[in-house]
């Protein structure tokens, strides 16, 4: 659900509102659009509405409708939580330029609204200019040091860049200040395993999948890591166990294999789909 703009009061809509935010999290965004549909009617300025319907309508791939009600919704209030919204919707359009002028606006709001720091570092990380990217991500952090999500977005936007170091700096912290966080625990492994600690990747990445045991490309690097120790039986299993059922991971498991001083090479096809199998 989306965090309701700072702005928002209680009102008489409140119960349709939990309603519709509730419907919103089950995928249901039809009836989270019917039920925001309605309290507009009654109360057009309602932020907590508006904000509701333009994510139920983003759910269903409308983004021309969500930024027509966002946009004059945005320019009244200058709510960053509707600004960062409305930037998503324009992304989604196609509008990538438009987007981050929008996210610019939102970061300069204060009190510091995190998200709007995080969706503007990482989309200006996956548009290449990863410089600026972690320009944002600090300032984020420096505005607010507890939104453990810009130090992890920071971290792989280093180690986009190949610096190794900082990225297990950002990762590091993260995971000393939320230990069972998935997505450092991920980004931690990934470091230690390019610095050749595969053994406590390894062990970060089997609690990693302890919380989300159907990940199958972190599966695969559990596997590589163990084939990196030595535990060729153990490792094989994992990138077995991995890419079983899926033909389009079969490139990434054979690629685990092939690249470890204890891992397999196979000169046919038919040899490495047979062992993938299990068969061999």
């Amino acid at each position: 659900m989306p965090k309701p703009p700072r702005a928002a009061r209680p009102s008489a809509h409140s119960h349709a509102l939990e309603e519709a935010g509730l419907a919103l999290q089950r995928q249901q965004p039809e009836t989270a659009e019917r039920l925001c549909t309605a309290v507009l009617k009654a109360d057009r300025g309602n932020l907590v509405a508006v904000q509701i319907l333009a994510a139920a309508l983003l759910q269903q791939s409308r983004p021309l409708e969500a930024i027509d009600i966002l946009r004059r919704a945005a320019r009244r209030s200058q709510e960053p939580a509707l600004e960062t919204l409305l930037a998503r919707a324009l992304a989604a359009a196609g509008h990538r330029e438009e987007a981050f002028e929008q996210l610019r606006l939102a970061v300069g709001r204060r009190p510091a609204y995190a998200q709007a720091f995080l969706d503007l570092g990482v989309g200006l990380g996956e548009a290449g200019r990863c410089a600026e990217g972690i320009e944002v991500l600090t300032q984020g952090l420096d505005l607010a040091p507890d939104a453990d999500g810009l130090r992890v977005a920071l971290g792989h936007l280093h180690l986009k860049r190949g610096e190794c170091g900082k990225a297990r700096l950002a990762f590091e912290a993260t995971h000393a200040r939320a230990p069972g966080r998935h997505d450092a625990m991920v980004g931690l492994a990934k470091v230690l395993a390019l610095q050749g600690e595969f053994a406590r990747a390894a062990e970060l990445y089997r609690r990693a999948l302890a919380l989300r045991p159907d990940d199958p490309v972190n599966r695969i690097a559990l596997g590589k890591c163990l084939l990196e120790t030595g535990e060729r039986e153990a490792g094989e299993a994992a990138i077995r166990a991995a890419s079983r059922g899926s033909p389009a991971l079969a490139g990434l498991a054979l690629t685990a294999l092939a690249s470890t001083p204890h891992g397999r090479v196979f000169m046919r096809p038919s040899a490495a789909a047979r062992f993938l199998r299990g068969e061999a």
